[in-house]
């Protein structure tokens, strides 16, 4: 068969696979929508040409779509730097939208691994789960499936009525709300609540205010329930902190990260709740920038995972540590 010759300096589309990753279907297909044109196309055969100056751009392409990101807006990214533009916007909100779903799955994959460990028969239920009994995430006596401090509560049992002294009908109202309220229940919901919008793609920025309003109210509200231990309150500040790492804003994060390390060492809290506290400080500092302070912490992680009783938890701090943003796996 002889062999295909293109026009003088353009590429052949195996040549241009060969060197940016993008099989033969996607350039058909991204030549058929739009996003990348070839450079000549011979009339007579159909085979499509590219030029030299198009392998970076269709380099550029793979990369985009290599992380999910839409078609329509590599197509804008790729208008950007084409005019030398920044496309940080665009990348900033995908990045969110693969920070949500890598939440939102390493939740599920939680979740099942409970499910092959217990039986699954032990987690079904023929009825709809009411939302008045709604566990304490934090509890690991109440959480039928987790007790890390990203849960969220599905199917759990009640959680038992706080221990104020009196009647356990007896509630107390929330500040400000004139409603009569159980005081561990809200927190407990908005716990759940906060995480769940943690996890959810393509949140608005009334989505991201209510997210940090319901971490900050969870907080409040665990330290107005007379039987919440110190570690209740660690973890309502570890989210606080999370959810500001989220939102790209590493002071509040820094601050309420080392809450959670206060809190820790002044009641004695060992286990995971302390490996998590400098994995808090570790992301939060990665956040602001500080490398070298973010590898340091996650060291003090590291060795505090060393500690952790149960490997299914040790499992699950590691790979925490691994989504922390711009430090790569070193252990």
């Amino acid at each position: 068969m002889e062999e295909l010759r293109p026009p003088n300096g353009l590429l052949t589309v195996g040549r241009i696979a060969n060197r940016t990753g993008l099989s033969a279907k996607a350039l058909r297909h991204y030549d058929r929508v739009g996003l990348l044109r070839p450079a000549a196309v011979d009339p007579s055969t159909g085979y499509r040409f590219y030029a030299e100056d198009q392998v970076a751009e269709a380099r550029l392409v793979h990369l985009l779509r290599s992380v999910e990101l839409p078609l329509d807006q590599v197509a804008e990214a790729v208008r950007a730097w084409k005019d030398g533009e920044p496309a940080a916007d665009i990348l900033s909100a995908h990045r969110t939208r693969l920070a949500a779903r890598d939440t939102r799955l390493r939740g599920a994959l939680h979740r099942i691994d409970h499910l092959l460990k217990e039986g699954i028969e032990a987690h079904m239920t023929t009825a709809e789960p009411d939302p008045a009994a709604a566990a304490d995430p934090t509890d690991t006596h109440t959480h039928t499936h987790t007790h890390t401090p990203d849960a969220t509560v599905t199917t759990s049992p009640p959680a038992p009525a706080p221990d104020t002294g009196t009647s356990p009908a007896t509630t107390k109202s929330a500040p400000g709300t004139g409603s009569v309220i159980d005081q561990r229940l809200l927190a407990a919901q908005l716990f759940n609540d906060t995480w769940r919008l943690m996890e959810q793609e393509d949140r608005t920025r009334e989505d991201d205010d209510r997210m940090l309003h319901m971490a900050h109210a969870s907080r409040y509200h665990w330290e107005q329930v007379p039987t919440a231990t110190p570690a209740h309150l660690a973890r309502g500040e570890w989210q606080v902190s999370r959810v500001y790492t989220v939102l790209g804003r590493p002071e509040p994060a820094l601050h309420h990260a080392g809450r959670v390390l206060d809190i820790c060492k002044e009641h004695g809290i060992g286990d995971w709740d302390l490996a998590f506290a400098y994995e808090a400080l570790a992301r939060a500092y990665a956040v602001a920038g500080d490398v070298e302070r973010a590898r340091e912490l996650t060291d003090q992680a590291l060795a505090a995972v060393e500690d952790i009783a149960e490997q299914d938890d040790r499992d699950l701090v590691i790979a925490d540590l691994e989504t922390i943003p711009g430090q790569p796996r070193y252990w």
